[in-house]
């Protein structure tokens, strides 16, 4: 049975300065958090290459539709496995224990992919990584709260702060582990991550007592003896079914990437529409409560379009980089630059645009005043502007060129970055203003699961890249963006009268 400790202990058992004013604690959740993001990201650029690489080049050669696939399959599972994990810590073993666990399971997926070729051991890599990103990356954030008082006028700072490890992991991982993917290999890459989440083990564990004390020690809301054998015999009966599909599936030939990516689409898009008819056909959900649910469907369609674009950064647009950009900046500069670019140093401009441009827009909402646009404006000019972003890359693709100006990709980069700090930030806040008061931490992941919804639709659309033109399928899928966009505008007055006052 799990300890309760109040808020007054937890907060007297950690030093509360010594981090920029902040908690200790934070510190030591920071360079977890930024050395657990060094190597998911750094990781995640080469993913694809690593794939579809010929095996002479030390990849598997398998076909690049393919390829694509399986990185956005593993993109949408790391999302769905979050939903997961938060429940593990709220239920069984508390978030110190489930971040310190997922770090493990993480650092041994690394491993796993730095060993010889051999694509069942990807597969199994990759299945340890889902995992241990399930159970750290919810978690480790909402340690980060139970370090301050709920009125702590120091609680955003100290996100801001956090999110920024974040940021800087995403941003320096993929130009150190796309040098080394390029210059000495692809295993020498994927250690490279592993020695990086390493380091955050190592971090959490030799600074966790000193300075989180009880922070994320207990367990919320521990299931009792009725519960726990309950939740054995429905796994028991989940993992006996899940091996009997397989094995039926394995004999009919059926287990293949396509029929698994078709599985994972399935549960994308079917997840957060469980989710919204368990909320709109509660008792519990008042009325007014339900009209804010109908006033968040549109807004949560929005954002999967959203990020069905920019999620295609680390597989459209890495697969575009590596064959459809001149790298080569001797050509580009007229032999004014000597340097051929790793295509995985692309994956480092969306953070690094985060990093420039996030404190610029906090400012200008600011200034903004009375004229601040509403949430509903704000995402209508989040997916706009992720439309725009894939059909500029239709202006270079028109002229015919083998090979585009990389500078195409960085712009596209920047205008999809610009979208994403209209529309991401204040979406977790809305999320919570809208949801009924029964439901607030389900509708947080049906908040993170418009990501996993987009990447399970992407597991379809990037075999339809490499099945049309490059200019059909930005033309396109920029073009949807934008409708969606658009009509988002036109339905703003009709969906900010459902938020019932909420803006």
């Amino acid at each position: 049975m799990s300890k309760h400790y109040t808020r007054e202990e937890i907060l007297n058992s950690t030093p509360r300065t010594g981090f920029f004013g902040h908690p200790k604690g934070l510190s030591t959740l920071f360079f977890t958090e930024f050395w657990e993001r060094f190597s998911y990201y750094g990781m995640k650029a080469i993913l694809a290459y690593y794939i579809y690489y010929s095996v002479a080049k030390g990849g598997f050669g398998i076909d690049q539709g393919v390829a694509l696939q399986i990185v956005s399959m593993y993109g949408a599972l790391i999302y769905m496995s979050g939903v997961i994990g938060g429940w593990i810590a709220d239920r069984i073993i508390g978030t110190r224990h489930a971040l310190f666990y997922g770090g493990i399971l993480i650092m041994v997926g690394h491993i796993l992919l730095s060993l010889p070729n051999n694509f069942t051991l990807l597969l199994v890599a990759l299945l340890f990584l889902i995992i241990g990103t399930g159970l750290l990356k919810p978690n480790i954030s909402s340690t980060v709260g139970l370090l301050y008082e709920k009125n702590d006028p120091r609680m955003d700072s100290a996100f801001t702060i956090f999110y920024m490890s974040i940021n800087l992991g995403a941003l320096i991982s993929p130009l150190i582990i796309g040098w080394t993917q390029i210059n000495v290999g692809f295993h020498a890459g994927f250690a490279i991550a592993a020695v990086g989440m390493f380091f955050g083990l190592l971090t959490y564990f030799l600074t966790n007592k000193k300075y989180l004390g009880l922070a994320g020690l207990e367990v919320p809301d521990p299931l009792t003896k009725e519960e726990r054998a309950k939740f054995i015999k429905i796994l028991s009966a989940i993992a006996i079914v899940v091996v009997i599909v397989c094995v039926s599936l394995a004999m009919l030939g059926q287990l293949t990437i396509a029929n698994f990516a078709n599985f994972v689409t399935f549960l994308g898009v079917g997840l957060p529409l469980f989710y919204f008819v368990k909320m709109l056909t509660s008792k519990k959900t008042a009325d007014y409560e339900r009209k804010r649910v109908y006033a968040y469907i549109p807004l949560f369609i929005a954002s999967v379009a959203f990020w069905m674009i920019q999620e295609q950064g680390s597989t459209v647009l890495a697969q575009f980089a590596d064959t459809k950009t001149q790298l080569d900046l001797a050509k580009v500069t007229g032999g004014l630059i000597d340097f051929h670019i790793p295509p995985a140093w692309f994956q480092s401009l969306n953070p690094l645009f985060i990093v420039a441009f996030a404190p610029l827009f906090s400012i200008l909402w600011v200034k903004l005043g009375r004229f601040n646009p509403p949430t509903v404006i704000k995402f209508a000019i989040g997916v706009l502007l992720a439309g725009v972003s894939y059909l500029i890359m239709v202006i270079p693709l028109s002229a015919g060129a083998e090979l585009i100006n990389p500078f195409w990709l960085v712009a596209s980069f920047l205008i999809v970055t610009l979208g994403e700090l209209c529309l991401s930030p204040i979406g977790l806040s809305t999320t919570t203003k809208l949801a009924p008061e029964a439901f607030t931490a389900q509708m947080m992941s049906v908040w993170f699961l418009s990501n996993a919804m987009a990447q399970g639709i992407n597991a379809q659309m990037v075999t339809v890249y490499t099945a049309i033109s490059s200019n059909q399928y930005f033309l396109y899928s920029g073009s949807i963006a934008l409708a969606i966009g658009v009509l988002l505008f036109v339905a703003s007055p009709f969906i900010k009268n459902l938020m019932q006052g909420v803006k």
